[in-house]
């Protein structure tokens, strides 16, 4: 899996440098997520603006992240998300739970809110 984390402030950004979030990257990124998530990051975006196609694997690593974060009292978001992986997000009812923007700014002002 092909990737990159920078960091912006206290937030770190997980550029996912893939075509696909499906099967065949679901579990790695699930590991990564978690690494990111280990207690000390409490803000986390990932930048889906690479990434033309999502499967419910895919999305389930997007769910894991939002669950780990919440654990931890932190906040994970995504942003750039493309067409068909907004549609996923839509089609199964997530748009409340995995919270999507449009561009790295937009992402980066609602996860440092304080609401």
């Amino acid at each position: 899996m092909n990737f990159a984390v920078d960091t912006v402030g206290d937030v770190k950004i997980f550029r996912l440098k893939e075509n696909r979030l499906d099967t065949h990257i679901a579990s790695e990124l699930k590991a990564q997520l978690l690494v990111l998530l280990d207690g000390e990051e409490l803000r986390v975006l990932v930048d889906l603006a690479e990434t033309e196609y999502a499967d419910s694997s895919g999305l389930g690593a997007l769910l894991l992240g939002v669950r780990q974060a919440r654990e931890i009292g932190g906040k994970f978001c995504i942003f750039g998300a493309r067409n068909r992986v907004k549609n996923l997000i839509h089609i199964a009812h997530l748009e409340d739970v995995v919270q999507n923007f449009a561009d790295e700014k937009s992402a980066i002002d609602a996860i440092n809110s304080d609401d």
